[in-house]
């Protein structure tokens, strides 16, 4: 599981740079959960020409991501916003309640949706 997630987030950044076939290969992979047989019927290839289509595909956005790191560096920033948001709801008093109810409401919608999300809204 995690490591389709890590494949869902190298295909949000890296994905626009792969060719026509090899997204929609790793986008019927990933996100419609087909079959390499599913998969080599809707595209007309054989399952190993799928396979090895995801294969290459995956290797480029590793590559990528190696030279560039803009995954971990996303991860690394949403982290820190976590943090962060978590600092200001200690921060909490009855006099500035409104004031740090105005920062979380800016810093929360910079998190998207995670488990963190969750935590930020509950601030």
């Amino acid at each position: 599981m995690e490591q389709l997630l890590y494949l869902s987030a190298l295909f949000d950044f890296y994905g626009a740079l792969l060719t026509e076939k090899q997204q929609e290969c790793l986008k019927m992979h990933l996100f419609e959960d087909f079959s390499l047989s599913e998969i080599g019927e809707e595209l007309g290839i054989s399952r190993q020409a799928v396979y090895d289509n995801i294969h290459r595909s995956e290797k480029a956005m590793e590559s990528y991501e190696g030279k560039l790191g803009l995954v971990a560096r996303y991860q690394r920033e949403r982290a820190v916003l976590a943090g962060v948001c978590q600092s200001v709801q200690k921060l909490r008093t009855p006099k500035n309640s409104a004031a740090v109810d105005d920062v979380l409401a800016r810093l929360v919608p910079l998190l998207g949706s995670s488990k963190d999300d969750g935590q930020a809204q509950e601030m």
